[in-house]
This record gives C-alpha cells, sequence and structure tokens, in this order.
C-alpha cells in the first residue's frame, strides 16, 4: 500500500479572512454564543478507542462517500477491533486498519476506487476562506479543502468545480496499494502536515478530539511495542451515556468570523490552509470502557492477508 445539470439552490458561502492557530503565547478569544456551536453528527461520527485514550473523528462523506460507508462498515463489523497503529512516523503519519497489521492487509471487502477529488456544488455549505493563484481554499465543516476558483462554477455543464481535502494536521484518509484503486481497510491520520498527499488519497475526515493521543502513539516502522486501535464504533452505535458530548464552532459563524479577524492581524499575509482549526468543546470526553471487544474472532475471519510513503 502507498502511502496515505441545473444549478442547485445555492447553499451558504462565507468568505472569511483564513484562521490560523496563533502561538501558544498569544491569547485569542473565542465568543461563547450557545447557538454559534453545532453538535457532530453521529451517524457521521468515528470514535475510536485505543490503549492511549479515544480520539473522535468527524467524517464527511461529502469528499469521500464510499470510503466512509466502508469505514462505518468495518467498525460495525469489528474488523478494527485490537488492530494495532503497525506504522507511525513522527511528524507524517500513523496508520492502523489493516487486518493483518502489516502494510498490504486487506478485509474481504472489495477494493475501492479512488475518491481523491469530489466535484463542489453551490449546495454544499462551506466557508471560503482565501482564493490564491486561481483556487478557492475554506472549511466544509472542520475540514479544510481546496477547489477549484469557484467562480468558474457558473462556467461548467454540472455547475461544480473539482475540490479535494487538504492534508493538515489530523486528516483521515483511505490508505491504499500502489493502484489507484486499492483502498480496502487500512486507513491513516496525519500527525502533521504533508501536502504532497493532496489529490493521492480519498480523505475521510479529521480528527475533532483526541490529536494529544494521535501524537502519543508510540513511533516506528514498525514500532517496537505498537499502540493499539481496541475498538471503532460509529457514536450512533453507541449508548446515549457512552457518546462524546462535543461540539464544534460553525465555520459559517459570525463568531468564527471574529475569530478570524483577530487571528489573520495576528499572522498577516504568512498563512498556510493548515494553520486554519475550527474551536471544539468538549462538556464529556468519550469514556474509556474496559470490556474486552466482543467480535475480535469475527475480525480475523473477515480480514485476510492498506499506506503512504515518505
Amino acid at each position: 500500500m502507498t502511502w496515505p445539470l441545473a444549478a442547485p439552490t445555492p447553499a451558504p458561502v462565507v468568505v472569511a479572512p483564513l484562521v490560523v492557530r496563533p502561538p501558544a503565547s498569544i491569547v485569542v478569544s473565542v465568543p461563547a454564543s450557545p447557538q454559534e456551536w453545532r453538535a457532530l453528527d453521529a451517524q457521521n461520527t468515528l470514535v475510536i478507542e485505543t490503549d492511549k485514550g479515544p480520539i473522535v473523528v468527524e467524517l464527511r462523506p461529502e469528499f469521500a462517500p464510499l470510503a466512509v460507508a466502508r469505514i462505518k462498515r468495518l467498525a460495525r463489523s469489528g474488523v478494527y477491533d485490537e488492530l494495532k497503529f503497525h506504522r507511525v512516523v513522527d511528524g507524517f503519519v500513523a496508520q492502523t486498519g489493516n487486518p493483518n497489521n502489516m502494510d498490504g492487509g486487506k478485509s474481504l471487502e472489495p477494493d475501492l476506487p479512488p475518491e481523491f477529488t469530489f466535484r463542489l456544488g453551490a449546495e454544499t455549505p462551506r466557508a471560503q476562506l482565501a482564493r490564491p493563484q486561481g483556487e478557492s481554499q475554506g472549511f466544509i465543516g472542520a475540514q479544510p479543502y481546496v477547489a477549484v476558483d469557484e467562480i468558474r462554477m457558473a462556467l461548467s455543464p454540472d455547475r461544480r468545480v473539482s475540490a479535494w481535502g487538504a492534508f493538515c494536521s489530523g486528516v483521515v484518509a483511505m490508505g491504499r496499494d500502489v493502484e489507484p484503486n486499492g483502498g480496502n481497510a487500512g486507513f491513516f491520520i496525519m500527525r502533521g502536515t504533508t501536502r504532497s498527499l493532496d489529490r493521492q488519497y480519498s480523505v475521510v475526515g479529521r480528527v475533532i478530539a483526541g490529536m494529544e493521543v494521535v501524537r502519543a502513539l508510540t513511533a516506528g516502522d514498525p514500532p517496537m511495542q505498537p499502540s493499539r486501535m481496541l475498538r471503532a464504533r460509529v457514536m450512533a452505535d453507541l449508548p446515549e451515556t457512552l457518546r462524546p458530548q462535543i461540539a464544534v464552532l460553525n465555520t459559517l459563524s459570525p463568531e468564527f468570523h471574529a475569530l478570524a479577524e483577530q487571528v489573520r492581524d495576528l499572522k498577516g499575509a504568512d498563512f498556510s490552509i493548515c494553520d486554519v482549526e475550527a474551536p471544539v468543546r468538549i462538556t464529556a470526553p468519550p469514556p474509556v470502557v474496559a470490556e474486552k471487544p466482543a467480535r475480535k474472532r469475527q475480525r480475523r475471519a473477515a480480514g485476510a492477508p492498506a499506506a503512504p510513503a515518505a
């Protein structure tokens, strides 16, 4: 596996200055209006319990619907239970999800076609932050995206433009073989920014909570004592008492605009789309559940004898 026709009703498009994460020494206030914070969609949130702590991923089917559906199906069938993070490279990626705990491992599901780009239309709510060199850059939810300049939608036969996810820290993507259509079960989490992966892998979402856990995973290629993904569950399948209570600042909101203005003043022209993060509030983190996964045997039966290259 290598690593890593009629115009629709327009959705809200908010053009805002780029929001960057300021230096730790600079305090940027985030207004607290409750109505501007959105809850995660339980059907498109993946809760990963690891031996280092929980990781919560917001899945974005707008970017790669087939890959998102596959990850949810494998999580629900127990294929991911007890798998290792078999390749963890500092500043690059943390890889897991291959049933044999090695590059090249696959489930019994068929391989997936590439979803490295998607067609962005006016109906998709998004915050457009910048338009450098004929591109548009911004947020769809908490996921940074890049697109062909959106002004070209009006000139396109389908009223859409090509768009893709930006491989910023925390982004999650489906691994694959050397061939573009080799995605199957394995996925990786970005531990740093590597924009050379843009349009090379199918982006499925971004870590909303738990990046400190991602950074704590034991590094190595392979690690001598790998960290483990104890379980991965779709949040909608968890009992209410076990669901994390997390809210994300709406990137279409005035609050986000205010934050953008503050940080743009601090950074000036020296910015990158990968410095952008939507603030998050966690009122109830996912609890650590001690019981052992019940479907480990099922995972082994489903898995048979993929990852980005540095």
